[in-house]
Parts: C-alpha cells; sequence; structure tokens
C-alpha cells in the first residue's frame, strides 16, 4: 500500500497559530472535494480555533477508565477504517494516556501514514529532541514531550508558521492564548520578548538547515555540480602552521556577514599523514573552529589545491579563505606557482581570499635586522653563479662573432657583465668576474691567443681597469643596500612604536599586546613577563624548555626573552618597549587603585547616607518618644486618663518605630558583610503570603490573589521570606492607586518557583531600577516617615542569601512588578523527610 504524506506545520512556540493553520488548511482541501477529518485537535480553550474546527467533520476520541479516570485519546482504528484522504492530527509530540497502544502520538501518526492516509500536524521547535538542551538554557524549562529528529526530517513538507515575538506577545496580552489568570505569569517567564526571538530564529534556522539538506539531495540526484550561493559558505583552509588562528578568525567573520552563514575548517593532508603539519596547532585550531560554532573536516590528497576545491565544491561553499604563502621569494621562483594561484586558477565561481599573516614570507610582523654584509649570502652567492655560468656564454658568443674591429665591443660586454654582477652580488662576486672576464679576454681575443701573457703594459691597465670598476659599483651597491636595510629597518621600528604606543592608550590590553608585539617583531619563541613573586603576569608563545633566555628588568617585573640573543639595534628598540611595558603597567596599578577608591567613594556614599538617616529619620521617632515620657514626667496627676493614654501611646509608637529602624540597620549591616544567618526549610509559599496580608492588615479591598494550589514547598527561611513579601508588599500597596488592587501570585518556572507581586503605580524607568536596590535610596519619595529606605536593599539581600532572586519588571499596562523566585524543596530532600517522619 501506498504511505500517505506527511505535512507538519512548525511553530516557535505556543500560540503562534500552528492549529488554526492547520484547520484552516483542512477547511480548504475539503472545499477542493477533498474528504477531510479531525482525527484529534486541542483548542485550549480558543474561540477562534474552535470555531474554526466546527466546520470539519470530527472522529470520536476513544474513552477508557484507568484507575477510576476517565480518560480518552485519538482513536488510531477509527481513523484508519475511516480512511480519509487526509487527517488533521494535533500536538504531534503529545505523550499518550496510560493504557494507549502507542506511548507517543508521532507513533500513531507513523501508523496513519502506514495506511496510506495524509496526515497535517503541528509540533513546536521545544519538542523537536535534537534541540532539547538549546531550548532549556534558552527559556530555562525542560522539555519532557519530544520528537525524534527523523520523524519530522522524514516528513515530506515542513513549514513554519511565524509570527513576530511582538504580535504573539499582544495576543498573550488580549487573552487569545491562555487565561487572564496565566497571563502575567507567562509574559514574564516563557513568553520574554527575549525568549520567543531566539525560539524563532531556533525553528527557523532548524528548517534552512532541513531546505539546506533536500538542496543538497536535489544538487546530488541531478549530478549539479556547479555552486549554488543559497548561503554563505566559508571553508578555511588549515596547513597546521601559526596563521591558522588569523585564517579562522576571518572566515569567521566573513560567514557572520550574513544571517546564517557557516564556516567550515578543512586541513588537507599527504599520503604521509601529518609530516608537515603541527599536531599540536592542529588540536587547538579544531578547538577554535568549534568555539566559533564551525565544523573541521579532514581530507587526505597529494594535489592540496585540487582537494581543497573539490572539498569546497562538495558543500558548495561560496568563500576559500587561505592564507599568504610562507615560501620565500626564491623559493616561489625555484618551484613555480604556489597553492594560492592553483587554487585561484581552479576556484571557478568561488571567491577566494587570501590572507596576509605574520609568518608570511616576508612579513612585516618581523624587524629585518642590519648586518655587518649588507648583502645577503643568496646575492653573494647568485653573484658568483652568474659569473660562471653568463661569462662563459658570453665568451663564447663574442668568440664566434670576433673580428679585428671587435675588440672594442668584446671588451665593453665583458665589461657589463662585471657590472651587472657587481650589482647582484657586491663586491667579491664583482672581482671574481672581473679577474675571469680579463683572463678570459686575454686567452682569446688578444694576440697571441689561447694564450694567458700580459706582454703589452696597457693590458694589465686594462685588468686593473677592470677590478677598480668592479670595487667601485660594488661599493655603490653595498651602500644602497644598507641604506635600504636601515631604511626598512626604520620603518618597521616606527611602525611597531607606533603599535606600542597605541597598546598602551587602549589600557588593559596593554600588557598583553606589547607582548605579542615584541615576540612578533623580534622572532622570538616566547616572550614571559613575570612578577617579583614569580608569578606570569603576561605571555605570548612557548619559552624554550631549558634554553637560554635574555632577561630584562621592567619595573619590579622581569621580562623574559626565549629565542636569538638581540643585537645592539634590537636592544635600543627593547628599551622602548620596556619603557612603554612599565608605564602600561602603572597605569594598570593606577587603575586597580581607581576601582578600589571608587568602592570606597560608594561605602563612603552609603555612611553618609547613614549619618543622614542617624540625625534625621531616627532623630524623630526618639525625639516623639523623648518628648512623651517628658510629658507624663512634668504633668504628674494633673494629666486626664485620656490624656496620659495618648502620650503612652505616642511614646509606645515611636519606641517600635525606633526599634524597626534600628533593626533594619542591623540587618543591612549584616547583608552586606556576608554574614546573614539563614535556616533554610521546605516552606508553603501561600502560607507566607498570607501571613504577610495578617501583619501588613491588607484585605480583599487592597489586594487580589491568585495561588497555585499545586505549588510545591519552597526552599526559604520563614522569617525572612515573610518579611521580604511584607516589605515588597507594603511598597506595591503605598505607590498603587486607591482604586487599584495589588496582585500577588504564585507559579513554578522548572526547577523554581516565583512570587510576583504586581502594582498599578507609575513603575520605575528601566535605568533606574538598580538604584532603587541600593540602601537609604527613595527615589524622589520624600515621606521620611516610612523609613530609611532599606526596605528593597534587605529584601534583596534576605532573597540572594535564601539562594533567590528579587528582581523588578514592567506590569504590562502600567506599573511595577516585583519578582522574587526561590527554588524549590528538592523531591529527595521531601521523600527522605517523609521517610524520617
Amino acid at each position: 500500500m501506498k504511505r500517505g504524506r506527511l505535512r507538519v506545520l512548525l511553530g516557535a512556540a505556543p500560540g503562534v497559530g500552528k492549529t488554526f493553520q492547520m484547520l484552516r488548511e483542512g477547511a480548504r482541501l475539503a472545499q477542493e472535494g477533498g474528504d477531510v477529518v479531525i482525527a484529534v485537535v486541542e483548542t485550549h480553550g480558543r474561540a477562534a480555533t474552535a470555531q474554526q474546527a466546527e466546520a470539519l467533520a470530527q472522529i470520536p476520541r476513544r474513552r477508557w477508565a484507568h484507575r477510576g479516570v476517565e480518560l480518552d485519546e485519538m482513536d488510531v482504528d477509527a481513523v484508519i477504517a475511516r480512511h480519509p484522504d487526509v487527517a488533521l492530527i494535533d500536538e504531534l509530540a503529545h505523550t499518550n494516556a496510560p493504557g494507549s497502544r502507542n506511548e507517543k502520538r508521532w507513533q500513531d501518526v507513523e501508523e496513519v501514514i502506514a495506511a496510506g492516509i495524509d496526515v497535517i500536524t503541528t509540533v513546536n521547535v521545544q519538542h523537536i529532541a535534537s534541540l532539547g538542551d538549546v531550548v532549556e538554557q534558552i527559556t530555562g524549562v525542560a522539555q519532557r514531550e519530544t520528537v525524534p529528529d527523523t520523524v519530522i526530517r522524514g516528513a515530506d513538507q515542513v513549514e513554519v508558521v511565524d509570527l513576530a515575538p511582538q504580535s504573539l506577545r499582544d495576543r498573550l496580552s488580549a487573552g487569545l492564548v491562555y487565561p487572564a489568570e496565566r497571563v502575567d505569569a507567562a509574559l514574564s517567564n516563557y513568553f520574554r520578548l527575549g525568549n520567543l526571538t531566539a525560539l524563532r530564529e531556533l525553528a527557523l534556522l532548524w528548517l534552512a538547515d532541513e531546505v539546506d539538506s533536500a538542496l543538497k539531495d536535489y544538487r546530488s540526484a541531478h549530478d549539479i555540480r556547479g555552486t549554488w550561493h543559497t548561503r554563505e559558505r566559508v571553508v578555511v583552509a588549515l596547513t597546521g602552521g601559526p596563521e591558522g588562528e588569523t585564517l579562522l578568525r576571518r572566515g569567521a567573520r566573513i560567514a557572520a556577514r550574513s544571517a546564517g552563514g557557516e564556516l567550515l575548517a578543512v586541513h588537507v593532508s599527504s599520503a604521509e599523514g601529518l609530516r608537515r603539519a603541527t599536531p599540536g596547532a592542529l588540536a587547538q585550531q579544531r578547538a577554535l573552529v568549534k568555539s566559533l560554532g564551525g565544523t573541521y573536516h579532514q581530507l587526505v590528497g597529494d594535489d592540496v589545491p585540487r582537494a581543497l576545491v573539490d572539498f569546497a565544491r562538495s558543500v558548495n561553499a561560496s568563500q576559500l579563505v587561505i592564507g599568504v604563502s610562507r615560501r620565500s621569494r626564491w623559493a616561489a621562483a625555484a618551484t613555480g606557482p604556489g597553492i594560492g594561484a592553483t587554487v585561484i586558477r581552479l576556484s571557478g565561481d568561488i571567491d577566494v581570499h587570501i590572507v596576509s599573516h605574520a609568518a608570511a614570507a616576508g612579513g612585516r610582523m618581523r624587524l629585518p635586522s642590519v648586518q655587518r654584509g649588507a648583502l645577503s649570502v643568496k646575492r653573494r652567492i647568485l653573484g658568483f653563479v652568474i659569473a660562471l655560468t653568463v661569462g662563459p656564454l658570453l665568451s663564447a658568443a663574442l668568440f664566434a662573432f670576433r673580428s679585428d674591429e671587435s675588440i672594442t665591443s668584446d671588451v665593453l660586454a665583458f665589461q657589463l657583465l662585471v657590472v651587472v654582477v657587481a650589482l647582484v652580488g657586491g663586491i667579491w662576486p664583482a672581482l671574481f668576474a672581473a679577474v675571469l672576464s680579463g683572463l678570459t679576454l686575454d686567452f682569446l681575443f688578444v694576440a697571441p691567443t689561447f694564450t694567458v701573457s700580459i706582454a703589452h703594459p696597457l693590458h694589465a691597465l686594462a685588468l686593473g681597469l677592470y677590478v677598480v670598476i668592479a670595487i667601485l659599483v660594488s661599493y655603490i651597491v653595498d651602500q644602497a643596500a644598507r641604506r635600504t636595510r636601515r631604511a626598512e629597518r626604520a620603518a618597521a621600528e616606527s611602525e611597531l612604536l607606533a603599535t606600542v604606543a597605541g597598546s598602551v592608550l587602549r589600557g588593559e590590553s596593554a600588557v598583553p599586546a606589547l607582548i605579542t608585539r615584541t615576540r612578533e617583531a623580534f622572532g622570538l619563541a616566547g616572550v614571559r613577563l613575570l612578577a617579583a613573586d614569580g608569578e606570569v603576569i603576561a605571555t605570548d608563545g612557548e619559552p624554550v624548555r631549558g634554553g637560554d633566555f635574555t632577561t630584562l628588568t621592567v619595573g619590579d617585573a622581569v621580562l623574559e626573552l626565549h629565542g636569538p640573543d638581540p643585537d645592539a639595534s634590537a636592544r635600543r628598540l627593547l628599551e622602548v618597549i620596556v619603557a612603554q611595558l612599565a608605564a602600561a603597567l602603572e597605569h594598570t596599578d593606577l587603575s586597580a587603585a581607581a576601582r578600589e577608591v571608587d568602592a570606597l567613594a560608594a561605602t563612603d556614599q552609603v555612611r553618609t547616607a547613614l549619618l543622614s538617616a542617624v540625625s534625621h529619620d531616627l532623630r524623630r521617632p526618639l525625639a516623639a518618644a523623648v518628648a512623651a515620657i517628658g510629658g507624663l514626667r512634668a504633668a504628674g496627676a494633673q494629666l486626664s486618663p485620656s490624656d496620659r493614654r495618648e502620650l503612652l501611646d505616642t511614646a509606645e509608637e515611636s519606641l517600635a518605630t525606633l526599634s524597626a529602624l534600628v533593626t533594619d540597620l542591623l540587618d543591612v549591616s549584616r547583608v552586606e558583610a556576608g554574614v546573614l544567618a539563614v535556616a533554610l526549610a521546605p516552606v508553603d509559599a501561600a502560607g507566607s503570603v498570607l501571613a504577610a496580608l495578617d501583619e501588613l492588615g491588607l484585605g480583599p479591598g487592597r489586594v487580589e490573589l491568585a495561588l497555585d494550589p499545586a505549588l510545591p514547598e519552597i526552599t526559604a527561611d520563614p522569617v525572612l521570606l515573610q518579611r521580604v513579601i511584607v516589605n515588597v508588599l507594603a511598597n506595591a500597596a503605598r505607590h498603587s492607586p486607591p482604586d487599584a488592587r495589588v496582585r500577588v501570585a504564585t507559579s513554578s518556572l522548572g526547577e523554581r518557583a516565583e512570587i510576583r507581586i504586581v502594582d498599578r503605580g507609575a513603575g520605575v524607568p528601566a535605568e533606574r531600577r538598580d538604584d532603587m536596590f541600593a540602601p537609604f535610596q527613595r527615589l524622589g519619595d520624600t515621606d521620611n516617615t516610612v523609613g530609611l529606605g532599606l526596605g528593597l536593599a534587605l529584601s534583596r539581600g534576605f532573597a540572594e542569601g535564601m539562594g533567590g532572586t528579587l528582581t523588578a519588571e514592567d506590569t504590562p499596562g502600567g506599573g511595577l512588578t516585583m519578582v522574587v523566585s526561590l527554588p524549590l524543596w528538592p523531591e529527595d530532600a521531601a521523600s527522605a523527610g517523609r521517610m524520617g517522619s
């Protein structure tokens, strides 16, 4: 029997309209003459969804009793017996009730499809098995109902039902998704704007990967070898050399320029294995690839350029990143075009980026040295080679066309050879060429020929002129080379000093930047800066194990240079770097001192506020109590009973207020000192809320309760928790309009419980919410009869002391919502407690 087709409607979160879209599509197919039935649909009380479902035929659910409870699920047998063209099956990830034939609904769908029935179903991205951990990191909620990726990837059609995050929140606020009592908790927890944005991107990227897999299958089936740039795929070629990190970071930046860009790193080793690569460097680069969100691939091939291009084409890459060759110019000239040139020739429509790096031949990162001989050994050797090869060839050519009148041109030709050799190789090759050409002229072109004899003084003069000209030309060449080398070194030193100065100006990163630049500039194996006690302040590269190294003093620190000993010129430049390092270390010390000063300033500010509070807020109840007691003592028996009672009440109230203020001051000092005593125990959140209401005397006219009866016990100190709730409730009641009620709700989110206290007051701007939790802050509240401004500071300290948090959020529609979040009491601890009792 031909299998049915599976069509999946994928959503980022509940409420985006997947079920509504499924029903509307079913209605469309039915209008076109198809036999469409609803096998199972979950309306969740949404009127629009229920109305849409009424237009289609529904197969009754199967009902049965299980342990005294009436259960119902989709009747798979009835659907197969009915055998419609299309069956609408909602919530693919649903777990069936105990006693069902299959544990999961997606298994029921497999049976329906196997019977030849097309199925349209819905699922949220959080229910895809491979994305469960990612969704839990985003939302904090673990998903227990999942669908294997193979089920969804095996679907004939997957569509995303998309809705902008803010539009979904608006629907939620309007009561179109959940009942009104669940809206506030949903908006503040799972349906946060950041959560919805991340889930939406996750759904779109998952579908993009699925479409990409389908595209690969299509290109393979139709033997399409050309590159289709449907998304940016950047392939970075790694050699195992030190430039790998630079190439990877450049490739990552290229991939990040377009949404959905993909980074792939590839290393091609020859049949001999990793003979030319550094395994340690490759391992580090592989870890870097993973941290950058890319993938690492290992290939084996003798033709490296072709292997790279073939791999890039196989993954439909749009960009290929390779490094500048590390070969010298002489090596490049001797061995022909390198990998880069070959890759460019073979790449076709793939863009190739050739990235410069510190390890490239002729790279500017290392300072050129000023040698005693300005010309390099290679140039001197090349001068001798030219003299030995070009000289005989020139002699043969001139001898073949010699005549009595050609002696002048012969002399000039050999003189030109001497000049060329002097330009290339300097004085010693030029002297060698001069002597060799003089002897050749005398042997072949001066009578008597084929003999070496200087019979005429002019011949000796000619040979002497050859030598003088060679010396003069080679001296000029040598001086020019020396000045070129000095200019190159001056330019490199200027660049290094400019970088050094810029590093110091950048502040905190100056020391590591200077260390790195020093190692690169002087070609060192490693550089370390050690404190006086031997602690490593900064390091770059690998110190030479057991080898000699140069040390320089940088204030109280020591700079170790592992590698070749610096020459006099390099030491002069190192002195500048040492001075800049000393300045950078001093800047770091000053920054640390400034941070300490800032902390002291903050402490001083608190102390000033404390003195202000003691001098004003504490004086008021103290003065009232003293006045009342003084009145009692002065008037004595002359006071009437009512006046006596009034004075006593005033004294009692003032002393109680004074006691509460002193208690708050002691508590905030304990919180700031980190010595708060906390006795954690399982606590009923609803009981703490009701106790706080009793303490404040707030009744139903001022408070609306939405307490979750199924909320497990939470981990808290009952006394501290009640004080937190009392402080926050008192603030909410004081700042809410007289005709508005404060809402107190409890709910659970993952392994935590939340107590939400919602007011409809003026709210607090987001940029001032941190100030709200600072001691002695009233945020413009000038009513000095309400305390010292310690309530919220104490409440946050108490909450954090119990392992929880106290945060502020906007109330939808205006106002402020204070959220007390605390961990649930562990189930194993609860079980142990029950067993012990």
